[in-house]
């Protein structure tokens, strides 16, 4: 038997803040949302408060502004969680800026006293709480710590779940009373990064339970905020005793599609590895990329694909010839996320609800220079520490991860990928261009496979209709990879 006092979680609404908060808004607690002006803090509380109200879990909105609530609230509206048929039924909204202006604290709190305990909302918002301070045209004083103190028991007392909304600067939380008060603090941050609109979300505080630490990014749309947790990739799961004889004969391969590249590969791509292929531009990396996910889906192995260098209308990433939806294929979904101004968590929540969706097996990323640039800036500095994540996330759900990266177009230095890569994946396949003859031509080793014997010859390749045909060896291609001899006649 346990003596703990349960604490029930109120969902925000918010899709992925109840995750950053560590399982929802504890019922009454007393919360504070801060961030500077624009950041998003009354668009964030009002879909919480939507959210949470209902007929038997009514909601009062304090607004402390200095525009009339009817203003605010044309603006509002225009967010899909704004729900009209709420407003004067389960939501109230309720205008302090007389008392905040003609009598300041005091007023406030007692009008928020008055119309608390005469209709006894199970949800209190006050927005800005900055605001009754500003009105008071002086800087806080003694009153202060006991007027918030004051609201703060009260509102508890009372059994509502309270959120205070105000513009406050991080250098204001070591010394300001609301912060210690409060038992959630949940801090909205936003920076002009070049041309790309950065906004990252905080949980400072969240009293008896653990929310999700560091900076989460959030993106304000048409239906509202929508969180994008920062990924932390957790140790690896144990393997159950049942795996055992498996673990023993290794992992099952996977077909690329390319009967040739697989006997380069020792057999085709271990499952759950992640796989690099490399190559200057017009290589075919693509097209290895799009016979990986149509043997997949061949073989009834759903995959997914994000795109970041062409539309997928222009895409080679179409279902393929002779596979159609009627003829019992595995389905493929094509992800093309919005360029310049990503993260890489809002893309691995892209792509894991297209992997949960259609059962996915396969993962394409093309390509990972694509990718950097659709970014936004403020991301591409730490690029290898998220994309190390990302594809450790992926891998960690029993994918098979196959990205593509774009090589300058060098033909006497070996470079394996770009921004220094390579490490962060089980098996790597370059591609690269020879002159032959007077003619380029399409040359391909398998330069690694993590735990697993491979063909380390350089083999040339064309690419047809059918899609890419792997050469047998030669000897007179051999010291190419290297770059010895960069003409051969």
């Amino acid at each position: 038997m346990s003596d703990k006092v349960p604490i029930r979680r109120l969902s925000t609404g918010v899709p992925g803040l109840d995750a950053v908060l560590g399982g929802g808004v504890p019922e009454f607690s007393f919360n504070v949302i801060a961030g500077t002006p624009g950041a998003g803090k009354t668009t964030l509380v009002q879909q919480i408060m939507f959210a949470m109200a209902r007929a038997d879990r009514p909601a009062i909105f304090f607004t402390v502004l200095g525009e009339p609530p009817l203003k605010m609230l044309r603006y509002q509206q225009q967010f899909d969680f704004f729900d009209m048929a709420k407003v004067n039924a389960s939501v109230r909204f309720i205008n302090l800026a007389k008392e905040a202006r003609e009598g300041g604290l005091d007023a406030v709190l007692q009008r928020i006293i008055e119309e608390v305990e005469a209709s006894s909302p199970a949800i209190v918002v006050v927005d800005s709480f900055r605001s009754v301070m500003q009105a008071m045209q002086q800087p806080p004083g003694a009153e202060v710590p006991h007027l918030i103190q004051e609201l703060g028991m009260r509102l508890t007392g009372w059994q509502a779940t309270t959120f205070l909304v105000g513009e406050f600067q991080l250098t204001e939380t070591d010394n300001h009373p609301i912060f210690t008060v409060a038992d959630g603090l949940v801090w909205l941050h936003q920076s002009l990064d070049r041309n790309s609109m950065v906004r990252k979300l905080q949980v400072m505080k969240m009293r008896g339970q653990a929310p999700i630490p560091g900076l989460h990014t959030f993106r304000i749309t048409d239906q509202g905020l929508q969180v994008f947790p920062r990924l932390i990739a957790g140790p690896p799961t144990p393997a159950a005793p049942d795996d055992a004889a498996r673990l023993r004969s290794g992992p099952a391969r996977l077909s690329v599609g390319v009967p040739g590249l697989d006997q380069m590969l020792g057999g085709g791509i271990p499952s759950g590895y992640s796989v690099l292929v490399a190559g200057p531009s017009g290589s075919g990396k693509s097209v290895v990329a799009a016979q990986f996910i149509r043997e997949g889906a061949r073989r009834g192995e759903p995959g997914v694909i994000a795109v970041f260098e062409k539309r997928p209308s222009d895409s080679a990433y179409r279902r393929p010839r002779g596979l159609d939806a009627a003829d019992g294929s595995a389905p493929v979904a094509i992800i093309h996320t919005r360029p310049l101004d990503l993260s890489i968590d809002e893309t691995l929540h892209e792509l894991t609800e297209a992997i949960h969706r259609i059962k996915a097996r396969r993962v394409v990323i093309d390509s990972l220079s694509g990718f950097e640039l659709a970014l936004a800036p403020t991301f591409r500095e730490d690029f290898r520490e998220s994309l190390y994540r990302l594809v450790a996330a992926l891998t960690g759900m029993g994918l098979t991860v196959m990205m593509t990266a774009e090589l300058e177009d060098s033909y006497t230095d070996l470079r394996f990928s770009p921004h220094g890569t390579a490490f962060l994946t089980d098996a790597i396949i370059l591609q690269r261009y020879v002159e032959l003859e007077g003619r380029f031509t399409r040359m391909m080793a398998v330069v690694k496979v993590r735990d697993s014997a491979h063909d380390t010859d350089l083999r040339r390749f064309e690419i047809t209709a059918d899609g890419i045909v792997v050469g047998e060896r030669l000897d007179q291609y051999q010291g190419l990879l290297t770059g010895s001899p960069r003409r051969v006649s």
